[in-house]
Parts: structure tokens; C-alpha cells; sequence
């Protein structure tokens, strides 16, 4: 009889992770700033599943050998920021080696009804993969570390009516700059993202060239992003940072660029071209092109005869 598989530990409050570190009660029952070196706890097993109902941005370091994003590595290697939203699923990385750093624990509710509670998933960073994570030059590691001091400070002090405020301003800085550093880490580390985009614009164009448009529609920022070993997010802040346009910019780009060809050499009628193209209504097609183009497809075909 085969045993079934673990469910993840599921933590509802921070306090039960706490718990389960062997870490004393938080100073703040909806945000804790956790040293990894005072975990008393066996985590081996928490490790291989956790889901957290509350942000987790973490600092680590002294990490084993090299981390690997797609076919490149990591341009700093002592440590650096990975980012978790609630309700995702985290388990250690293979081969892992014990390290140091911090964690701070957000729970919603700490930041419900301020503007952060609004606009927090803004920051893509949030669902990238655990191995694109914010790798930190010396420079960028003290202007990190000097906010979780201050974040530190202000959970020891009293609590009172303006230190909600402070500390959300706090964590609005980090995830500032941490915004800030990943648009770096996308410029140092060209030649990943050059192969990348290589990678990238070699499988849309063979996307187009082939029945996948007339047959599933128009790719999805996800289904490029799979083949790529890369996070839907990530592939579109990379390729905008290193472009100017979004993945599904690139995808509407190289769509016009097919159906200009297919309008050129093609006797193919507009309709017939739109569902090749993967539009289900020749209309969407139009709109699109004409807002690209500024003039209609059967308007760009005629100005060729």
C-alpha cells in the first residue's frame, strides 16, 4: 500500500510559526522580524512544505555553490531577497546549505485599509520563483539591513498609535528599493538576459509559424514562460527593463509582424488571416492592428497594390 504524499505545514498566524521555529511568542501578533539564528527548531521537515498566510520577505546568506536561474547563475553569491506572498507554497532549495539572514513576517491584516494593503501585489517581485530571487551587491546588503534594524527597533519599542505607520513605512522603503535593485540586477547580469531574450524570441516566433495560434489562440504570458524556466513576472520585468516593452507587448509585436507578412504575400481575406493569427473575432484583430499601425489591415494590404 503506497503511503500518501505529506501536505504541507499550513501557518494561519505568525505566532505558529514562531511556534514551530522554537522561537518565543512575536513582540507584534501580525509582523516579526525572525533572526535564523536563534531558530532552536528541527526544520528538516517543515522545510519540505510550508504555506504561509502572510508575506515573507527574506534575507539569506552563505548559501552553498552556485543558485541557477534558466542556463546562467547568479552574479553575487553571498547572499540575497526572495519574496512570498500568502497561500504560496515554499520548500528549501536542494542542496542547501545552513545559512544566516532574517525574515519579516507581514500578516494582511497589519496592512489592510492602508494604501499598501492596495497596491502591495504591484510588486511582481512577490511571484517570482524562489530561484530568481534579489541577489545584493555589499552596497544594496547595508541599505537592506539598515531597514530591518530600523524594523527591529520599532517592534522593541512600545507600541502606540503612530508605530503602525512607521513600520508600514518601513517596509514601503524595502520594497522600494528592493524594486530599485532587481531593475540592477537585470542590467549587471546582461548576458543572462540577453540569452534569455534570445530563448524567448526564438520560441514566439516559433509559436507563430506554426498551428499553435489558428489552434489554442494567442500564447499566454505563462505558456512562454514555462519552456524558459522562468516565472510569468519575471519574464515580463526582465524583458521590460531590458526592452521598453512587456511580454505582452513582445507578443502583440510579433503578431502584427506576421499578419503584415500574411496581408503582403498571402491572398488570405482579413478574417481568415485573424484566426490564424488566434483571434476568435476578426474585430479584436482589427482594433489591434489599427491601433498599432494606424491604419486597418485591409487599408495596410491595399497601400502594397
Amino acid at each position: 500500500m503506497k503511503s500518501e504524499p505529506k501536505l504541507p505545514f499550513i501557518f494561519n498566524s505568525i505566532s505558529e510559526l514562531h511556534k514551530a521555529l522554537g522561537l518565543p511568542k512575536p513582540l507584534h501578533p501580525l509582523i516579526s522580524l525572525v533572526d535564523y539564528g536563534e531558530v532552536k527548531a528541527d526544520t528538516a521537515e517543515l522545510e519540505k512544505g510550508m504555506v504561509f498566510n502572510f508575506y515573507k520577505i527574506s534575507y539569506k546568506k552563505n548559501f552553498s555553490g552556485k543558485i541557477k536561474y534558466g542556463q546562467s547563475h547568479y552574479d553575487f553569491d553571498e547572499g540575497g531577497l526572495s519574496f512570498f506572498s500568502p497561500n504560496q507554497v515554499i520548500t528549501a532549495l536542494e542542496g542547501e546549505a545552513d545559512y544566516g539572514g532574517y525574515t519579516l513576517l507581514v500578516h494582511p491584516d497589519f496592512i489592510l485599509g492602508h494604501p499598501l494593503g492596495q497596491h502591495i501585489r504591484n510588486y511582481g517581485f512577490f511571484d517570482y520563483s524562489v530561484t530568481e530571487a534579489l541577489y545584493l551587491s555589499d552596497k544594496e546588503k547595508r541599505v537592506i539591513m539598515s531597514i530591518f534594524e530600523n524594523i527591529e527597533t520599532e517592534l522593541e519599542s512600545a507600541i502606540d498609535q503612530i508605530s503602525q505607520d512607521v513600520l508600514i513605512s518601513q517596509i514601503e522603503l524595502l520594497l522600494n528599493y528592493s524594486k530599485r535593485f532587481y531593475t540592477r540586477q537585470f542590467i549587471t547580469r546582461k548576458t543572462g538576459s540577453n540569452d534569455l531574450l534570445v530563448r524567448f524570441e526564438s520560441a514566439l516566433s516559433d509559436y507563430f509559424d506554426s498551428d499553435g495560434p489558428s489552434l489554442t489562440g494567442l500564447p499566454t504570458v505563462a505558456q512562454l514562460a514555462s519552456p524558459l524556466n522562468v516565472s510569468p513576472h519575471y519574464l515580463s520585468d526582465m524583458l521590460r527593463s531590458v526592452t521598453g516593452l512587456n511580454t505582452q507587448q513582445h507578443i502583440h509585436e510579433k503578431m502584427i509582424g506576421k499578419a503584415k507578412e500574411l496581408l503582403t504575400i498571402t491572398n488570405l481575406s482579413i478574417s481568415e488571416i485573424a484566426y490564424q493569427l488566434g483571434f476568435e473575432h476578426p474585430q479584436s484583430f482589427n482594433r489591434i492592428f489599427k491601433k498599432k499601425m494606424k491604419v486597418s489591415p485591409l487599408d495596410f494590404r491595399n497601400s502594397f497594390n
